[in-house]
């Protein structure tokens, strides 16, 4: 079920006097959400990813979101994908079941790649038939997914604090200790980690793939990471935070949701209309938030 949200959660600036002091705070003014809906009635949804494609030669957007129905640490075969339209309107409650514990997603030409527990799952979208499933080795908890410009992906697993690489259908350790892996994102060659309380980035093209230091500060663990394409990000962590995270370094909360007990998985993004989707796990919904930036 679909639930409008009519109000706006922000930051707000006091009410100053000074026309040049109300000057310099409009002129660094900070990022604020505001609510535009909410979609109940989903199966402990993880993770959601916002997808454009061509269909039938219209622009298709849609949302994949990630369900572990299930225990998250459970090969139990009762998780799957479901799909949502960027109104909140669910289009495919059950597009794939029979998945185990699902929780990252990356797409690639066509394909859906999905972490689920300690397999990569490939699926052809036109289809919603799986395509492959591969092992990671020594996997225990593989969480999040992103894939590069020439369809090499890379999954984090959170248990053992390793970022795995999938490339010609074959799974290899790509880095080891880093602390809480999980959320990926890439932005050209560069891939950011949400790890523990800091934003990391490793450099695919350097020798030295040791990750270096983004931000740090996070009141907890780092789960979904998302570019807003400036420069800046959006990190969400599990107990129910949001934060934008500053080119610079710089943290500001967006969200927090953890009196209400819900808690904020990982992230889908649509930089082209700067719209935030919100997985609330036990809450078992997606909302959707307009990011008004500075």
């Amino acid at each position: 079920m679909k639930t409008l949200l009519p109000f706006m959660l922000s930051l707000t600036l006091p009410m100053l006097v000074s026309p040049l002091v109300v000057a310099a705070e409009t002129a660094t003014a900070k990022p604020a959400l505001e609510a535009l809906w909410q979609t109940d009635g989903l199966r402990v949804p993880e993770s959601v990813l916002w997808v454009q494609q061509q269909n039938n030669g219209k622009t298709d957007n849609l949302l994949f979101v990630s369900e572990i129905d299930g225990k998250s640490n459970e090969a139990d075969a009762v998780g799957g994908i479901a799909l949502l339209n960027t109104d909140g309107s669910i289009r495919n409650k059950d597009w794939l079941r029979g998945l185990n514990a699902p929780k990252g997603l990356a797409v690639y030409q066509g394909k859906l790649y999905i972490a689920d527990l300690t397999e990569v799952v490939i699926v052809d979208i036109a289809s919603a038939k799986i395509l492959n499933k591969i092992k990671a080795p020594d996997s225990v908890f593989l969480n999040d997914v992103a894939v590069d410009s020439k369809g090499v992906v890379y999954i984090s697993d959170t248990r053992i604090n390793r970022i795995y690489k999938l490339e010609q259908d074959k799974i290899s350790v790509f880095l080891d200790n880093v602390e809480a892996a999980n959320g990926l994102t890439l932005v050209a060659d560069q891939l950011y980690i949400g790890a523990g309380d800091k934003l990391l980035k490793t450099d695919l093209t350097a020798n030295n793939k040791t990750p270096v230091q983004v931000a740090i500060g996070f009141a907890a663990r780092a789960d979904g990471v998302e570019a807003v394409g400036n420069g800046d990000f959006i990190v969400s962590c599990w107990a129910g935070l949001v934060y934008y995270v500053y080119a610079d370094g710089r943290i500001q909360e967006l969200l927090d949701t953890r009196a209400a007990k819900l808690n904020t998985a990982d992230i889908g993004w649509d930089a082209t209309t700067k719209t935030l989707y919100i997985p609330t796990f036990f809450g078992n919904s997606v909302q959707a938030y307009s990011v008004k930036l500075k």
